[in-house]
């Protein structure tokens, strides 16, 4: 074990134990208590002393003990409805991988957007992007990964040996991959960990429900413009390839298409559910209208989609299904119980008065709005570079819905830029699964991804704070 997981792993239940029995108070008597199981959760997440889903435990065991919420209570968040979204959605991915239908995609997004170098960096990035807002940023970088190793060997293979153009190209490849399959999470719900974290915060909270669709009006539009300002970054500023001759991508792109042969009938049916799950999402306010007595919720649909791909039968004579129950061993259930904690953790910090206390202070404070949002993102921002973003969400949400109230603003406000900050980490490879990934195919140096990562942070923190300023107050 690290050194620095070894002394989170004391320096946690330490912390607990000292904010826990002051012999004055920091905010309250029953404030106090959850400060100290904020810290503790903080420490371990932070210092990654074990796996993050088990920090997320913590809630449920120490805040019925505490006596802050009861059992029940605290149970409840772990079965919140934006944790069974979030399994359906992961259900639709892992259906999306077992037919390779994910890959095809891909494939043909690249074969479409052309094969001169910048135009197979834009494909790779539309491409990972696209899948980054249905699948996770891991599953899509792992997709895109191995087919871009094929292009750039071709690279390294030719005749004139691997020039300057050549590693800008690579570097382009790599790390338009990894800064796509970041953004993308951005567009939907489930596109990324930290978004169904904030609706579960507004739902069991707030009593504010955001739609699917109403998510994606903000996240859609500002995850494309990250991806094609990350793209021009890339190509025309930081690594430009202005003299590369290469056109033999396409013979790649030809040759894994046919690997993968004539679209199957498996595949068809997971399309056919896929797109169907998403018509549903988009119209769910209008089918309401017309059929009130449905109800639906975003929720019931992604439940609709895991059942019908457990259900419907691809193959009836052999009763072959497209997901089976033992299918299910690679989803991410740490995530959803990641979720509850998170949840369990905010409900902790709004019955115990913090987040009035934060409202009050901030509201005698009388300090700039705009300032303090663009601070907040910043924070954010920087902050998930060095650990979960999901955690860092569990934890400050409450807080700057509390400063929201102080500075007498709509919650949504502040806490949408916020939340969408978390998911631009650019800079460095522990910050994200996919920017390790890219790190470790030996392209990109530490140095190179830092340098283009601070810019692309930067722009976030400017894009970000215009959409505080412009976007969220008309859209909400």
């Amino acid at each position: 074990m690290e050194l620095s997981k070894k002394i989170g792993l004391v320096l946690g239940p330490i912390a607990f134990l000292i904010l826990n029995n002051l012999p004055f108070e920091l905010v309250s008597a029953k404030g106090d208590p959850v400060i100290a199981v904020a810290s503790w959760m903080l420490i371990w997440w932070i210092t990654e002393a074990v796996s993050i889903s088990v920090t997320a435990l913590l809630p449920l065991l120490l805040l019925p003990i505490l006596k802050i919420l009861s059992i029940a209570e605290v149970g409840a968040n772990y079965g919140s409805p934006i944790v069974f979204l979030f399994f359906g959605g992961f259900v639709m991915a892992l259906a999306l991988e077992k037919v390779n239908l994910h890959r095809r995609i891909a494939l043909n997004i690249i074969r479409l957007t052309g094969t001169t170098p910048n135009k197979v960096v834009l494909g790779f990035m539309i491409a990972t992007g696209s899948l980054s807002m249905w699948i996770s940023n891991t599953a899509s970088t792992v997709v895109m990964l191995p087919i871009a190793l094929s292009v750039i060997n071709l690279l390294v293979d030719d005749a004139d040996g691997f020039t300057k153009n050549d590693q800008n190209f690579a570097l382009s490849v790599m790390l338009g991959i990894a800064f796509s399959a970041n953004a993308g999470g951005i567009a939907t719900v489930i596109g990324t960990p930290p978004n169904s974290v904030l609706i579960g915060l507004l739902e069991n909270e707030y009593n504010t429900e955001i739609s699917f669709i109403k998510w994606m009006s903000i996240g859609l539009p500002f995850a494309i413009i990250m991806i094609g300002v990350s793209y021009l970054v890339l190509v025309k500023w930081m690594f430009p390839n202005r003299d590369l001759k290469f056109n033999a991508s396409k013979d790649v792109i030809h040759t894994e298409l046919e690997k993968l042969g004539p679209t199957s009938g498996k595949e068809k049916m997971v399309l056919a559910i896929f797109g169907v799950t998403v018509f549903l999402w988009i119209f769910r306010t209008l089918i309401n209208a017309i059929f009130p007595k449905l109800g639906l919720t975003d929720t019931m649909i992604s439940i609709f989609a895991a059942i019908a791909l457990f259900a419907i039968p691809y193959n009836i004579k052999k009763g072959d299904f497209i997901i089976e129950w033992k299918d299910t061993s690679r989803l991410a259930w740490g995530i959803l119980i990641l979720f509850g904690g998170g949840l369990a953790l905010a409900q902790g910090m709004s019955t115990s008065g913090i987040v009035d206390m934060v409202a009050n202070a901030i509201a005698e404070s009388q300090i700039s709005v705009l300032l303090t949002a663009a601070l907040l993102i910043f924070l954010m921002l920087f902050m998930t570079e060095l650990m979960s973003n999901v955690a860092l969400v569990a934890v400050l949400a409450p807080v700057v819905a509390g400063i929201a109230i102080g500075l007498d603003i709509p919650i949504l406000y502040l806490l949408i830029p916020v939340t969408i900050a978390s998911s631009c980490a650019f800079m460095l490879p522990m910050a994200t699964p996919p920017n390790a990934i890219v790190f470790a195919s030996g392209y990109v140096k530490i140095p190179q991804m830092a340098r283009v990562g601070f810019i692309l942070n930067l722009i976030a923190v400017v894009l970000l704070v215009l959409v505080f300023k412009f976007v969220v107050p008309v859209l909400f």
